[in-house]
Formats: structure tokens, sequence, C-alpha cells
């Protein structure tokens, strides 16, 4: 996710920067934003109020996902759609978030006489705080990612951003490919 999320859509295709995938960008800025919320109510809040904000925020996080996915074809015109590797890192990163909601939940959720039951706290099992230490770990990036992807919405901060890649373009070619055009604002600037 960190590969797909930072590497190619901040730095390599700079979805941000072209007026085509500003939208996109938008959407993945909604999840990064979405998903340290998600990663404390779901995983590491305890109590059931805790729990419910979690499943709220992972029905958000599959509605973005799903205008994220539906506009990608268009958002992606610039560099001639979609890269084929791209499009299945993306089933494999998704696949591997939801599935490990999945998991979450059939340990927190009962099937009970009465209806569904939240269990309130899980056993202090190995499995169960390996599970808790990885959200606790995946936090302070979550965090960090969503406040990148944030600011790459204020045009100054892009602006800013988009002229520092290209300084260190000459330097670090291989994190800082020279692939794709810079907006015309800042190929004027250069």
């Amino acid at each position: 996710a960190f590969y797909d999320g930072v590497y190619l859509h901040l730095l390599r295709y700079r979805l941000h920067a072209h007026p085509e995938s500003r939208t996109e960008h938008v959407m993945h800025t909604i999840r990064a934003l979405l998903f340290p919320p998600l990663l404390y109510f779901l995983y590491l809040s305890p109590g059931s109020i805790g729990f419910a904000v979690g499943v709220g925020l992972v029905l958000a996080d599959v509605l973005t996902l799903g205008v994220d996915a539906y506009m990608e074809k268009d958002s992606r015109a610039f560099m001639g759609g979609l890269p084929r590797w791209e499009y299945i890192l993306h089933l494999l990163v998704n696949g591997l978030h939801f599935a490990s909601i999945a998991v979450w939940l059939l340990l927190k959720v009962r099937l009970t006489a009465a209806g569904l039951a939240i269990v309130p706290t899980l056993p202090a099992t190995d499995g169960y705080q390996l599970l808790v230490q990885l959200a606790w770990n995946l936090l302070p990036g979550a965090i960090l990612l969503g406040i990148a992807h944030l600011l790459l919405l204020v045009p100054t901060v892009a602006d800013r951003w988009e002229l520092l890649q290209t300084r260190l373009r000459c330097c670090l070619p291989v994190i800082f490919p020279s692939g794709s055009a810079l907006p015309s604002k800042l190929n004027a600037e250069n």
C-alpha cells in the first residue's frame, strides 16, 4: 500500500498534479484520512460504540473505493490508462485490507439467540496481541500519509512539492522519474 499510495500515486505519476486525475487524488485523500480513525476505532478502541464507529468508517471506505475505481479509467487517460500491473497491485492491496477487516469482524461479532452481539474484549492471545500491535504500528504512518495527501490539495503546497521533485530528479532519478510532464504552470517557471 505504501508503494502504491506514496511512490506510484504521489511521486511517479503525480496524480495530484494532473487535472484529469485530480478527483482520483481527492478520493485517495478521503481514504487516507479515513484510514487512521478506521484503524483506531475498529481495531484499538475498547467497547461497542467505538467498534460501531469503526464499522461505519469501513462502509465509508468501501463507498469511497467504489467511486475511485469507477473514475480510474478516465482519470488515468493522461498516461494511457491504468497499467495492468498497478491494477493487480490495487486488487491485492485492497483484498488484504478488506480480508483483515473481515477476520476482525469474525472475531468481534457473534451470532447469539438474541441477535448479533459485539465481543467487547478479546482474549489476550498472541494472535490478538499481534493484530493490535500491527494496528498501533500502522497508525503513525497512516496519519502522515493522510496529511501528505491533504496538503497536496493546497495549490501552493503542490507547486512547491513539484518544484522540489524537479530539483531532485537530477540526483534521484529512480525515486523521482521524469516520465510525465510537469503541470504547465511549473514548466513556465523553470
